[in-house]
């Protein structure tokens, strides 16, 4: 089971392009698609869930080319948009009863799937509540059983936790998790805590290209040594933040705390234990200053 992008680039009327030359291998796992808002990641997802057409460059899976058949991935591919939206009036069980059979599941398949997706995803107790009165996190929780309905070998999130609460974060994070295995889950987001916590593999994303393909230990190796914190009277801060690549302030007592980014000791500084924010800050800016990581 592998899923391959080669060389793909799409570019948008009015001659903007939203990805270059992007490359990228996935296996069964999750991987994380890390980048700043508007780095290509929306538009990556559109063309590997075929809604999209790339501009150069091809999407195979298994071998396939999707371009030429896109049929390929649609049978096994269970996609959440990042704006995802319900029928307010119909209750969850219409909702999924309905888009099964847009997915061609018999009814028996579908009765059982749907009940076993509601427990999945805690919504049993509220199944014939409309969706219009649903929570964001209850929509996207709906959002996931209906990616599922068809027990897809790749799963596509995008921007999935956007607009959730803190609890309701974290219980989707721990679905995501639950749901890896012999499956291809690809978790597009700007919100490292989110990759943290689930992916396997991280792909940092920026200006529509490839800045580096890794796991998340490998990420924070190439920071190691170089975070640092010093302390400083807030009247000195944006001279630092002139001066350094900063990845967090917290004001006390004694003055300002930050933590910065740098390759050598910045003057008094103590070293801290890289973070994955640390090493995806620096992987950015090191791409925006010169060649990709």
């Amino acid at each position: 089971m592998e899923l391959t992008i080669e060389r793909v680039s799409k570019q948008y009327r009015g001659g903007a392009w939203a990805l270059r030359d992007f490359s990228l291998r996935l296996r069964p796992g999750v991987i994380g698609l890390l980048g700043p808002n508007g780095a290509g990641k929306t538009t990556l997802m559109s063309i590997l869930a075929t809604i999209t057409r790339a501009t150069q460059g091809s999407v195979l899976w298994n071998d396939t080319d999707l371009a030429r058949d896109p049929d390929a991935i649609r049978s096994v591919l269970g996609y959440l948009p990042q704006d995802f939206g319900v029928y307010p009036n119909l209750n969850a069980l219409e909702f999924l009863e309905y888009l099964a059979a847009v997915k061609g599941l018999d009814a028996a398949t579908s009765r059982r799937r749907i009940n076993e997706l509601l427990n999945l995803v805690n919504l049993s107790d509220v199944r014939k509540r409309p969706l219009g009165a649903y929570s964001g996190g209850m929509k996207q929780r709906i959002g996931i059983a209906q990616a599922l309905l068809n027990d897809p070998q790749i799963l596509i999130v995008d921007e999935p936790t956007a607009g959730l609460d803190p609890e309701e974060r974290v219980r989707f994070r721990n679905l995501l998790s639950e749901l890896s295995g012999e499956r291809v889950i690809i978790l597009s987001t700007h919100i490292v805590s989110d990759v943290e916590a689930t992916a396997t593999d991280i792909a940092l994303i920026s200006g529509g290209k490839l800045v580096a393909h890794a796991t998340p230990e490998e990420l924070l190796r190439r920071v190691e040594g170089k975070v640092w914190e010093d302390v400083v009277p807030s009247g000195e801060l944006q001279s630092v933040k002139q001066r350094y690549l900063i990845s967090g302030t917290a004001r006390r007592a004694d003055g300002v705390h930050i933590r910065m980014l740098s390759a050598t000791a910045p003057n008094g500084a103590q070293p801290l234990a890289p973070t994955l924010e640390d090493a995806y800050l620096y992987c950015l800016s090191t791409h925006r200053a010169g060649p990709a990581v």
